[in-house]
């Protein structure tokens, strides 16, 4: 009796781990008869087309469509040629952050409001910058101490990348030499 209650026990367990395997079989077996029949349709639509297409479109009726889709394709490259940029030169970028660079580091004067904007504006000129030069950047995301490492991370970047946006009046005295 012990025997029978183990061996139907280990066929139970044998049981449960074949189900997901024939569930799996019998996925990959659907999804692979859908692909035949997916193909088969595609041929006779195919098929069909060519048919359809080859009497529709014979004679000067084909050659008028044919210079038709041509023309188009011309059209559209014309308009890509003369696409304006969406963004600003870098080398105007790269002066606008040398600005907000000197306005947020000459602030001690000015309000909480006015260094917050100029601040922001930084920020925004370098996604700008990075956006441009292909620098992955987060200033958008962060606040706070996480946003201030960002913004060094990102200015190291960039000058890597051989943006000047630091003239020498904006270093501290004790810097210059």
């Amino acid at each position: 009796m012990a025997f029978l209650h183990a061996l139907l026990v280990i066929a139970a367990f044998v049981g449960v781990a074949a189900i997901p395997c024939a569930l799996g079989l019998l996925i990959i077996t659907f999804d692979d008869s859908i692909g035949r029949a997916w193909r088969v349709v595609r041929r006779a639509v195919g098929r069909l087309t060519h048919r359809i297409g080859v009497r529709l479109l014979g004679g000067r009726l084909g050659q008028r469509w044919r210079l038709a889709r041509i023309a188009m394709s011309l059209r559209v490259e014309r308009k890509l040629e003369h696409s304006e940029p969406t963004s600003p030169p870098i080398q105007q970028v790269a002066a606008d952050l040398r600005r907000l660079n000197r306005q947020r580091l000459s602030i001690a004067m000015r309000s909480r409001v006015w260094f917050t904007a100029v601040q922001r504006a930084y920020d925004d000129r370098l996604g700008v910058a990075c956006g441009q030069l292909g620098i992955e950047q987060h200033l958008g995301e962060l606040t706070g101490m996480d946003l201030d490492l960002e913004r060094i991370r990102v200015e190291g970047l960039l000058e890597a990348a051989g943006l000047a946006f630091r003239d020498d009046s904006t270093q501290p005295r004790h810097w210059q030499r």
